[in-house]
């Protein structure tokens, strides 16, 4: 489900009610969008076995996770408190696919522990799994294909210089260590990046899997990763997941005969999920015009709301206060003692103090990258389902600030 610009609605639920009663800043989470997006990844799939893992780290809250299970997903997790978190949230082991990064051989074990799927993305860590376990635990490595792809260099992880997967040059090495330790590797992994709209991208990466994927003999999945690209702005191309669906899945069906059996294939969407979902409420706190710009300054900022500032990323803004009247040219900053320029140069129907504008698109690496920074406090949570509106993470207070601080006596 979309906005609806004439009421500012979603599911029939007024956001201005929703500022009003919970306050700013506010997130607010389209339930059924993200039922929908589920749903059309699973059409788009439908000839193929496939898993959809859902990348916890996009928006990590326990009430979204309760609804990734209800759709039928599973989760990918990349630490070992999301881990914990997605069991807390009434995953089974067997659906959680752990796929780390430079971490300790102790969360590794911690994870063994829990029973979820193991996935190794360098050669030390293969070997003291291997020296440890032998073929006990089944595991998945990561592969680099060397595939430079992505909306912005930090977002892009399988080029030859990333720090991620283990480089398809070293497979050899990879199978004589799977062989000298008689591993069970029952999966392999590619991601190349995110914000990808070429089916060709994912196919390039689907070659070198499956070029690598005939060495091993005990295979049951093949993971994709994630990376569909989103629209964040009218006439912004996102990713035809039909298309790549269509194209991709012949691809695979086409491995299995090849291989000799029909195995799952795994995706791990994150932003695809939950991007548009999200929308974060802030209140226009001051109004300065300067000779060169006309500011909204708002009571939110990069503390809340990373994306702009980390990844020049660009977020729709509605002044959801104000349905008719002139428009004017704002840029949009935040409460921040830094540069937190939020939107810049953005045609808004005109904005006065206390008015609210709706930030789009805030469902992914929003409130999951927030931080306490300024010690400004984290914002309230709300779900909408099935037409109703329900808290789901409660605004910080100055008591969670100084939670766990030991103060010393001077």
């Amino acid at each position: 489900m979309e906005i609806n610009n004439q009421q500012f609605e979603i599911q029939g639920v007024p956001l201005l009610g929703l500022a009003k009663e919970y306050g700013t800043p506010l997130y607010v989470y389209d339930g059924q969008k993200i039922l929908d997006q589920v749903q059309k990844l699973k059409q788009a799939f439908s000839t193929v076995n496939l898993k959809i893992k859902y990348a916890t780290k996009a928006l990590s809250n326990l009430s979204i996770l309760k609804l990734m299970k209800k759709a039928g997903t599973g989760v990918d997790a990349v630490s070992i408190e999301e881990v914990l978190l997605c069991l807390h949230a009434g995953f089974d082991s067997a659906e959680i696919m752990y796929t780390p990064n430079c971490v300790s051989f102790d969360e590794i074990q911690h994870a063994v522990d829990l029973g979820v799927m193991i996935n190794i993305d360098n050669i030390p860590m293969l070997e003291h799994f291997g020296s440890v376990y032998g073929g006990t635990v089944p595991i998945c490595i990561r592969l680099n294909p060397h595939i430079l792809a992505g909306g912005n260099a930090k977002i892009s992880v399988g080029h030859i210089d990333s720090k991620f997967g283990i480089s398809i040059l070293q497979l050899k090495h990879i199978l004589k260590i799977v062989e000298a330790h008689q591993l069970k590797v029952t999966g392999l992994h590619v991601h190349t990046g995110s914000d990808i709209l070429d089916a060709e991208v994912f196919l390039k990466g689907a070659e070198i899997l499956f070029d690598a994927a005939i060495a091993f003999k005990d295979l049951t999945f093949l993971d994709f990763g994630g990376g569909f690209k989103v629209a964040y702005k009218i006439g912004d191309i996102a990713t035809d997941i039909m298309e790549v669906g269509e194209k991709v899945s012949a691809a695979f069906k086409n491995f299995c005969d090849n291989y000799g059996r029909d195995l799952e294939i795994w995706f791990e969407p994150g932003k695809f999920l939950v991007s548009e979902c999200g929308y974060l409420l802030v209140n226009a706190n001051v109004i300065k015009a300067t000779p060169a710009s006309t500011f909204v300054g708002v009571d939110s900022g990069l503390n809340h709301l990373i994306r702009p500032m980390m990844y020049d990323a660009y977020h729709g803004v509605e002044n959801i206060s104000r349905i008719e009247g002139p428009e004017r040219i704002y840029t949009i900053v935040g409460y921040i003692c830094e540069t937190d320029t939020i939107a810049a140069d953005r045609k808004l129907k005109e904005v006065k103090e206390g008015d609210i504008l709706a930030i789009k698109n805030a469902g992914a690496y929003g409130f999951s990258m927030a931080s306490n920074y300024n010690s400004r406090l984290r914002p309230a949570e709300v779900l909408i389902l099935n037409g109703q509106h329900y808290l789901i993470r409660e605004r910080e207070t100055f008591d969670d600030i100084l939670k766990h601080q030991v103060v010393l006596d001077l």
